[in-house]
């Protein structure tokens, strides 16, 4: 395992277009090197030479164990992101988060040959699914493997934005997880309850899982069944908090301001808050500068503005966190502590082969 071949195998993305079509697994596909790295990224940005030198100092070489796959891998399949986190040339290998044995190490004195490690992507989900994989040892952290698995750590490192959000929940708080039953929900639910939230609702296509331990929601709604903001009851005992996860939140609000509907969240002026990861759509497109600046930029200013200053008493404020994957490893380090302490229980689908 220490002493990587020439060739591996490892998925491929060839164009965009239909995954059916355009994802296939190869098995003489060229092991990645920290130089080769390198390489790609001073003819891609020859003018980035601090960002060139800080990949020197913190990529790695890992053995790949698992890796868990999320809603911005099928992003960046679609090709509509590619301006924001599109692949410097095709073919490339997808997936972002993963679990693996570091098999060179580079330049860190943190993790050496033979640590098992959970690592997450940085500016886009790349390089993972493949039997070797290049990492940045910003964003990793070990795993002790007798408490936690290989398949367990990588769905962690892919819900570690939950421990980010999961520090702006007050005590206390009735609190409405959107998207509860995703990667990130699946673990927020959780942390939501250690943080002191008195009352917790998801939503999700699974109500039951949701109720299920370790989620342990107070209460589910499946959503493609129920729509949770024509109900009577948190009409009448609106939330404090709305997190939303799974896009369109805000807008439906908004409609139903103007159509002049009983809220399910408290207004800015009682304390209500929306907080949000995501924008309106999953599929945005991202495909040029202009793009990314109004979907991640202009709109969630005006918003931010707006429903502090001038909709305080009909909508809560509005909250992007944009900043909730930092390059830096405590994030990780505090999600692998939690679950090391049993306060945090990984929640996967699978595992399933890197072929299926």
């Amino acid at each position: 395992i220490l002493q990587p071949p020439k060739l591996m195998k490892a998925a491929q993305v060839k164009h965009y277009g239909d995954i059916d079509e355009m994802v296939s697994v190869e098995d003489s596909v060229i092991v990645p090197s920290l130089e080769d790295e390198l390489i790609i990224k001073e003819k891609i940005s020859p003018a980035f030479k601090s960002i060139i030198k800080k990949d020197r100092e913190t990529h790695m070489i890992i053995k790949t164990l698992a890796v868990s796959l999320a809603p911005g891998d099928n992003r960046v399949l679609s090709g509509r992101t590619r301006y924001l986190q599109g692949p410097p040339s095709l073919p490339y290998v997808p997936g972002g988060d993963c679990c693996g044995v570091v098999v060179d190490p580079g330049n860190s004195t943190y993790f050496h040959k033979g640590d098992v490690v959970a690592a997450r992507f940085t500016v886009a989900p790349r390089r993972a699914m493949a039997e070797y994989a290049s990492v940045s040892s910003s964003v990793c952290e070990k795993v002790d493997t007798k408490k936690i698995t290989p398949e367990e750590a990588a769905a962690l490192a892919s819900a570690s934005p939950a421990v980010v959000l999961s520090e702006r929940i007050r005590p206390n708080e009735r609190v409405l997880i959107l998207g509860a039953g995703g990667g990130v929900g699946s673990h927020l639910c959780q942390l939501a309850r250690m943080k002191g939230a008195s009352y917790i609702c998801g939503l999700s296509r699974e109500p039951q899982r949701l109720l299920d331990a370790p989620l342990s929601c107070d209460d589910a709604i499946d959503y493609t069944q129920e729509n949770i903001y024509e109900s009577k009851k948190y009409q009448q005992e609106p939330f404090d908090t709305i997190i939303d996860l799974a896009c369109g939140g805000w807008p439906q609000l908004v409609e139903n301001r103007r159509h002049k509907l009983p809220s399910i969240v408290k207004p800015a002026s009682q304390g209500g808050r929306y907080i949000t990861i995501t924008s309106d759509t999953p599929y945005f497109d991202a495909s040029s500068f202009f793009h990314i600046i109004g979907i991640f930029l202009l709109k969630p200013l005006r918003r931010y503005i707006l429903s502090r200053l001038f909709t305080r008493k009909s909508l809560p404020t509005f909250t992007s966190v944009m900043d909730c994957l930092p390059e830096t490893r405590d994030v990780m380090t505090k999600t692998m502590n939690l679950a090391n302490e049993g306060k945090l229980q990984a929640v996967i689908d699978g595992p399933y082969p890197m072929d299926t």
